[in-house]
């Protein structure tokens, strides 16, 4: 197989075989749906296709958002040669042979667009073997990458490249595009004369969550379905039957992984009990490891509630124990349970400052040895050179407590947890309050 074959042109025969997501791919910016803050009129990336700007590039989005659409439309225009390949098959041996090929097609005035689907597969190695082509003008990168290439794109590249993001589509612009697959006689399902409600197309879209590649398979899926049963409409549950799953966009190890984990502990945070069930259901339905959301949310209990509820750590704990104990999907309630009873319960992050502060003490202060009335003494000749010397025992005073300093002089009458007034750290502020009056007294 020859990954670097040329693209079929559009009336052979293959054209009619490959899927309807790639027969209607846009072929000009007037076609593409889409992405109006990069390609409408006068936008960044509109205005470097039609100046001919030769600037490598990286295109960062969700999948089905049209980037490797758009690279196609810009050799179209540029009329440059266009080799694509993925970062999952290719090596450096063929990336060396790509090299080579368009070194020797330069020397003849023609351009060539290097397309690199998936490029953060691609190790540090691999992406160095291009820096030296793209500086020198033999190629023009495209990159493709689901992953910020903040974190998996070589430094040295990356700032040989503008950096595009493109969003997921809207079900609006979903619908667009399934309508003109839908009537499209050459490239489409035109032939087929299918009737589609603008409801039921709007069915697909929202399943597909902003991927016009799955929206479109989806639509190919049902159109055949509705042939087969000898009908010309795609009714709703032709539809359903098509789209089996919602497509959820989840990476277990990449952005959106962060992304959401983020959103569920922020919703939490905020007291918002639906948000936090609407990002807990994301990832569990998209299979996150729920032992990996029940870390996080013990995590959320003692940053984010502390001593305000002391039982929410109990609770979390125990729905920890409870999704070990009987699985999925059974065990998702009890996630559900603990991420409402967080969202609801009063906050503090007394505890969590207090930490950051001590660790901050720990770490810029000199370790001073402890106090030596705070140790022990076992033997005569520790206590012989002070241990224990003028140690209080706060069981003989009355008011139970000693007014004895147990910090290092440095650190003497410093006050980390301040507790707040929400929850039971109401009760421990006035307790406090008083434990401080008992030591002046």
């Amino acid at each position: 197989m020859n990954l670097f074959a040329p693209i079929p042109p559009e009336d052979s025969a293959a054209e009619r075989a490959r899927p309807l997501a790639d027969r209607m791919r846009p072929r000009t910016l007037d076609e593409f749906v889409g992405q109006e803050q990069l390609v409408g009129p006068g936008k960044p990336l509109r205005v470097q296709i039609e100046r001919d700007d030769p600037t490598s590039m990286i295109f960062w989005g969700p999948p089905g958002t049209g980037k490797t659409t758009l690279a196609k439309i810009i050799a179209r225009m540029t009329k440059a040669d266009f080799i694509e390949f993925s970062a999952v098959l290719a090596g450096i041996k063929e990336i060396k042979q790509v090299m080579s090929d368009a070194d020797r097609a330069r020397q003849y005035g023609t351009r060539t667009i290097v397309f690199v689907d998936e490029i953060h597969r691609f190790n540090k190695a691999q992406q160095d073997a291009f820096l030296p082509h793209v500086e020198k003008g033999s190629i023009r990168l495209i990159g493709a990458t689901t992953e910020n290439p903040s974190f998996e794109i070589n430094g040295a590249l990356l700032s040989r490249c503008r950096v595009y993001v493109l969003k997921p589509l809207t079900e609006e612009e979903i619908v667009v595009l399934l309508r003109r697959a839908l009537t499209d006689i050459e490239r489409g399902l035109g032939a087929m004369h299918l009737e589609a409600s603008d409801d039921a197309l709007r069915k697909i879209a929202a399943y597909s969550s902003g991927d016009a590649r799955s929206a479109n398979n989806v639509l190919e899926v049902a159109a055949a379905l509705a042939q087969q049963a000898g009908s010309k409409a795609l009714s709703s549950d032709t539809i359903q039957e098509a789209v089996q799953k919602r497509v959820l966009l989840y990476d277990k190890s990449g952005e959106e992984h962060y992304n959401i984990i983020s959103a569920l502990h922020k919703s939490v945070r905020n007291s918002d009990p639906d948000a936090a069930l609407y990002w807990l259901a994301r990832m569990l339905e998209a299979g996150e490891d729920p032992l990996y959301i029940a870390r996080r949310v013990v995590r959320m209990a003692v940053e984010d509630i502390g001593l305000a509820e002391p039982t929410a750590l109990a609770l979390c704990m125990a729905a920890r124990d409870a999704v070990d104990f009987i699985g999925m999907p059974e065990g998702n309630l009890a996630l559900a349970q603990a991420v409402v009873y967080l969202s609801i319960a009063p906050k503090s992050n007394a505890l969590y400052t207090a930490y950051g502060a001590v660790q901050q003490d720990v770490e810029q202060t000199a370790a001073e040895p402890v106090p030596l009335h705070l140790r022990n003494a076992p033997t005569n000749l520790m206590k012989d050179i002070g241990y224990g010397k003028g140690y209080q025992y706060a069981h003989d005073s009355e008011a139970k407590v000693a007014d004895m300093q147990c910090l290092p002089g440095s650190l003497r009458d410093r006050v980390y947890y301040r507790p707040t007034n929400e929850g039971v750290e109401k009760r421990i502020r006035e307790r406090l309050e008083e434990i401080k009056k008992r030591k002046k007294a």
